[in-house]
This record gives C-alpha cells, sequence and structure tokens, in this order.
C-alpha cells in the first residue's frame, strides 16, 4: 500500500509563481509584499493578508479593499520589532481563511474576481496589452534618446 504525500518542505528559495498558479492553491497568506501581492493577482489566487510593515499596509488596502480579492486578518503594522506586532487570535485566523478558502458567498465572489483579474493581467503582458505596449514604448523611447 503507497503512502499518500500530504505536503512537501522547500528549504531555501520556493518557486513562488511555480506554486500559486497550481490547481490545488485556493487561496495564499502573504505579508502583502508587492511581489508577492503581483504574482497571486496573475495567478488568480485570493489571498489573506497579514502585512508586517512598510507598504505591506497600503497593498493590503489595494487587495481588500479596491480589489475585493482577499481578506485581512486584522494586524497592525507597529515596527520592524516583534514586540511592536499585535497578536491575532486564532479563530481570527480561522474565520478569516474560512472566508476566503470556504464554500461561502463571499469566498466565491472574492474567487470569481480573482480569476477575472488573472485573464486582465494575462492580457496586459500579451502584444497588444497595455503593459506589452508600454514598455515597447519605453524601449524605443530609450532608443531615441540614445541616438
Amino acid at each position: 500500500m503507497h503512502k499518500e504525500r500530504k505536503g512537501l518542505i522547500i528549504r531555501g528559495w520556493a518557486p513562488q509563481l511555480i506554486i500559486l498558479n497550481h490547481p490545488a492553491v485556493g487561496g495564499f497568506l502573504t505579508l502583502c509584499g508587492w511581489n508577492s501581492t503581483l504574482e497571486a493577482i496573475s495567478a488568480g489566487v485570493p489571498m489573506i493578508t497579514w502585512p508586517m510593515n512598510g507598504d505591506q499596509s497600503f497593498n493590503e488596502k489595494l487587495v481588500v479593499d479596491i480589489l475585493q480579492v482577499g481578506a485581512a486578518v486584522g494586524a497592525k503594522v507597529g515596527g520592524p520589532y516583534f514586540e511592536n506586532q499585535q497578536l491575532i487570535e486564532v479563530e481570527t485566523i480561522k474565520s478569516v481563511i474560512e472566508s476566503v478558502v470556504g464554500e461561502g458567498v463571499e469566498g466565491e465572489a472574492m474567487r470569481k474576481r480573482a480569476k477575472v483579474l488573472k485573464e486582465k493581467a494575462k492580457a496586459a503582458v500579451q502584444e497588444g496589452g497595455s503593459s506589452y505596449s508600454d514598455l515597447k514604448s519605453l524601449i524605443n523611447e530609450l532608443k531615441a534618446r540614445r541616438l
């Protein structure tokens, strides 16, 4: 009888974008760094947000309040040191995770919005998309200035 593998431990750098694009991933607990936020959006994965410092609280507002593809655990950014961080109750964390990956209406709506954003992000980088066109314009402008 073969044993079913339940998880994987990765030591060192992990291929986050590959992991986020795996069909088994239903949500992403993130500190809301800009790179992780963009990767989750481009993968169409809803987020559980837990900002710690810097721009992370602003990114959380984008994810939760504007794009509505995530739910906040309620962390308050208090500075770079652990002792300045607010403790979050386990029931709060459980509730937020269930709201994102559970079968409720809220989670389903979040997942639908995340999938729409994934398609928009994909279209933006394809030929004719806004990011593709903007990068092409930048390259052309830099070439023109070099001459």
